[in-house]
This record gives C-alpha cells, sequence and structure tokens, in this order.
C-alpha cells in the first residue's frame, strides 16, 4: 500500500498482525527503533534476531497491533523467550543481551542496605 506521496505505508496488510520492534543503542548515537522488514517484524524473527546479536544493547521490545488498536511493552515476554531457548540449548544468555534479560527478568532490583547502627 502506497501513500499519495509515493512513500510506503507503515500498516500491515493483515488484520491480525502484531508488529514488534526494538529500541536499543547501536553506538554513540543514542537510543533508536530498528529498522526491520515488515514482514519479519513478528515475535519468532524479533526473538532470533536478538539472539543472534542483529541489536547491540537492546532496551525494550514493543508490539502493536494497528487493526486491535493497541500497543504495548513485550520485553518481559521477549526476556523470558530467550532465557528459556538459551536453557534449552544449555548455554548462558549471549553477553550483549544479559543486561536486557536481567533487566526484565527481575534480576536488577534496588535493594537498600542496612546502614550500620549504634546502640547505646
Amino acid at each position: 500500500m502506497r501513500t499519495s506521496f509515493g512513500t510506503p505505508s507503515i500498516v500491515p496488510q493483515s488484520e491480525e498482525h502484531d508488529v514488534y520492534l526494538v529500541e536499543h543503542e547501536p553506538g554513540s548515537s543514542g537510543l533508536v527503533w530498528a529498522e526491520v522488514d515488515s514482514e519479519a517484524a513478528g515475535f519468532e524473527p524479533v526473538v532470533m534476531d536478538l539472539l543472534t546479536g542483529r541489536y547491540t544493547k537492546p532496551v525494550r521490545v514493543v508490539v502493536f497491533n494497528v487493526a486491535g488498536g493497541w500497543c504495548r511493552d513485550a520485553s518481559v515476554e521477549v526476556a523470558h523467550e530467550l532465557r528459556r531457548r538459551c536453557d534449552l540449548q544449555l548455554r548462558d544468555i549471549p553477553f550483549f543481551l544479559q543486561d536486557f534479560v536481567d533487566r526484565y527478568e527481575g534480576r536488577y532490583r534496588e535493594v537498600q542496605l542496612p546502614l550500620p547502627m549504634r546502640l547505646f
């Protein structure tokens, strides 16, 4: 589908098509949303792209469905799937995904350490 200006539309053609996008930090330019083929923007291709290192320093994964009129953060489910697949393959999470998986699996929790107290 093309718009009146000749640029391709980002609206998926099928009615029930969830689109996953990855926000990552490719370098010193800051955070960016990764460009991806609209047919390869599903859950499986995004997980595979993450495992193969296509995205450097992933920050979050967002899923949206134009036909359904919704959008949500899918980072937790993607992190769990990355962990599950690595566990099935008996391998560690790749180093470039470790922070992402730890963040969304709840391993980064701020903990207040008790201060030493003096009792008189």
